[in-house]
């Protein structure tokens, strides 16, 4: 797979978010994928340990992203509604290390959103393992680190 590859999926998976187009963005993962967006401590020094430790976002597994997906398709979500319109940017891609089966990258977002005659602003890093063996790469690991953790409302993975 080449970088070029990789690229376009990144950006396919932020186009997903925007589009709201929740169930393909689900195909975008493995079932077995862990979802983690660790939290930044008093010493402003990251968590290590999701089971240890206070994250901002944590699934073990593909299941915890079906849920969300379900509750903000099936309006049980009260936070997310009415629906945010948000808009992605995805750059730095790196492609960390690669063999035949699997990549691992991370990369820099700055997502927009906009809710309520109000645009909020979130940045950061993601890291991603990627496997790459069937036609279309799953993410089989994702840690976003959101590097302004100071906010107002709540968080969520269409905000990422």
């Amino acid at each position: 797979m080449t970088y070029q590859d990789i690229q376009a999926f990144v950006f396919h998976e932020a186009r997903l978010l925007d589009d709201r187009q929740w169930d393909e963005w689900l195909t975008c993962y493995h079932p077995k994928c862990e979802y983690w967006m660790p939290a930044w401590d008093d010493d402003d020094q990251l968590t290590n340990d999701p089971q240890k430790e206070i994250s901002l976002i944590y699934y073990p597994n593909r299941n915890g992203l079906e849920d969300r997906v379900y509750r903000i398709k099936t309006e049980r979500s009260g936070a997310s509604m009415p629906e945010p319109r948000t808009t992605h940017q995805c750059s730095n891609l790196e492609v960390l290390n690669q063999d035949e089966t699997t990549a691992e990258i991370r990369y820099n977002f700055n997502t927009l959103s906009h809710r309520y005659r109000e645009t909020s602003h979130f940045f950061g890093t993601v890291f991603c393992a990627l496997d790459i063996s069937g036609e279309s790469p799953v993410i089989t690991r994702k840690k976003v680190v959101l590097n302004n953790d100071y906010i107002n409302q709540v968080i969520d993975v269409y905000h990422l």
